[in-house]
């Protein structure tokens, strides 16, 4: 039996649960059955804007963006001279 596949690039990550977490929703139509395929850097170190974009993408922080949560203005403290 010949079956046709596609490859869908999705990043991600593993949770302490050994749960995988997407950073977006898939482009499919489910239920379907998929076969995947994990790839795991060779450093633990994420790089700072994978890392940053898997935070603000995990449902996790979605209290956050809540209005109870937005306590400061650009008007709050001074600036930051370094």
């Amino acid at each position: 039996m010949n079956i046709q596949t596609k490859a869908i690039e999705a990043i991600g990550i593993i949770n302490e649960k050994n749960e995988l977490i997407l950073d977006e929703p898939l482009p499919l139509l489910g239920p379907t059955r998929v076969r995947v395929l994990i790839l795991v850097p060779n450093h633990e170190d994420l790089k700072e804007d994978e890392w940053l974009r898997t935070v603000t993408k995990n449902p996790v922080f979605n209290f956050l963006k809540e209005p109870a949560e937005d306590i400061y203005k650009v008007s709050d403290g001074s600036p930051f001279q370094d």
